[in-house]
């Protein structure tokens, strides 16, 4: 019991952290599933979650800095059983959020590892089961982890730790994601990932006296009944499949992949930070003169956005896209991306709104 002690004690800590690190570098994205959660759980369990949505950033960095801190606190047995409850208490929580997505299937993807590791909700609810059940064995054996440093140094690592951590989270999201584990990360080329990698094959589940089968071609037998078309190789597909741009004129999408084009995001026109549009305009008529176009992409209104683009006096034309793929390319509301042919050679926040010169040295 021991070892096994020892090593649920090794195996939480460590995941613990990783799965705060996954997640803390990149607090908008962590926000945006938070948000997807309250705005579910207001539907079909109470409107009183609904008031959560506007603390989504707050929460995401809390709750991705809790993880670490207490896997830290973990792995150097400072509050042994306090810490043990704490873990307890945010699985359990994990665990109904993780049940929740995968029996009603609502949010199929939990986020449990941000963007890096992509788990399907059945799979994330037995991954915090296998936690729930080490942690709870922890708690049985705490006589087999004793303390290896002090209590004070327990503390000033963990309270280290937090403020670390809260930092690093802070900071990434007034700049952008520390890893960009996206489908948009610069040197992607996005018309290639919206091709298959491979070619596609597909089995098919028949029903025939109430008994499923399953074929990997269409069976002649005419006593079988469809039921489902299911990819065996998925992960051959597209990694992007919803990546359009258009405007009253019609689409634009092969147009923004053509040449060299500085795309400036602009997710929603009343969150956007005006301050930062005196150095867009000042690189959006630099890249002008270099031959670069300059193109806006936006989720608001027609009418929305002209007002908007009166207000920061940004003389560029704008496109439309659909607000959840603008927030997948762009963590900064406004942001800046480059593109050369298609491919991604530079995204900026609107905190690090680049000079022209550092434009003309990625491309």
């Amino acid at each position: 019991m021991k070892y096994i002690s020892k090593f649920c004690w090794l195996f939480v800590g460590v995941l613990f952290i990783f799965s705060g690190l996954i997640k803390i570098n990149d607090p908008v994205g962590t926000a945006i599933k938070l948000e997807e959660y309250f705005e579910v759980f207001s539907t079909d369990i109470a409107p009183f979650f609904k008031a959560f949505e506007p603390y989504s950033l707050f929460l995401s960095i809390f709750l991705s800095a809790a993880e670490i801190v207490l896997g830290v606190a973990l792995l150097v047995r400072w509050k042994l059983k306090q810490v043990l409850v704490a873990l307890l208490v945010m699985i359990v929580f994990f665990t109904f959020l993780t049940f929740y997505s995968a029996y009603f299937n609502k949010v199929t993807d939990c986020g449990c590892f941000g963007d890096a590791i992509k788990l399907t909700p059945w799979e994330s609810f037995t991954k915090d089961i296998v936690l729930l059940v080490m942690i709870v064995i922890l708690l049985m054996t705490q006589r087999y982890l004793q303390p290896f440093i002090s209590q004070k140094a327990g503390a000033i690592a963990t309270a280290l730790t937090a403020i670390l951590s809260v930092g690093i989270g802070w900071y990434a999201y007034e700049h952008l994601p520390y890893i960009d584990f996206r489908a948009y990360k610069v040197g992607n080329n996005i018309p290639t990932l919206m091709k298959p990698s491979a070619q596609l094959r597909y089995k098919y589940i028949m029903v025939k006296n109430g008994e499923e089968q399953e074929f990997e071609e269409y069976p002649t037998d005419q006593s079988y009944t469809f039921k489902q078309m299911v990819a065996i190789n998925p992960e051959d597909g597209p990694k992007i499949t919803d990546f359009n741009v258009w405007n009253e004129q019609g689409d634009f999408t092969q147009e923004v992949l053509t040449g060299t084009k500085l795309l400036i995001f602009v997710q929603n026109t009343a969150k956007a930070d005006r301050d930062s549009f005196k150095e867009i305009n000042q690189l959006v008529q630099a890249a002008e003169a270099q031959g670069i176009t300059p193109m806006v992409v936006t989720s608001s209104s027609s009418q929305q956005f002209e007002e908007f683009r009166h207000e920061v006096n940004l003389a560029v034309p704008y496109f439309f896209g659909d607000g959840t793929v603008i927030k997948t390319i762009m963590r900064s509301n406004p942001g800046t991306m480059l593109l050369q042919d298609g491919t991604v050679k530079g995204k900026w926040h609107y905190n690090d709104t680049p000079s022209i010169n550092e434009v003309k040295e990625l491309l």
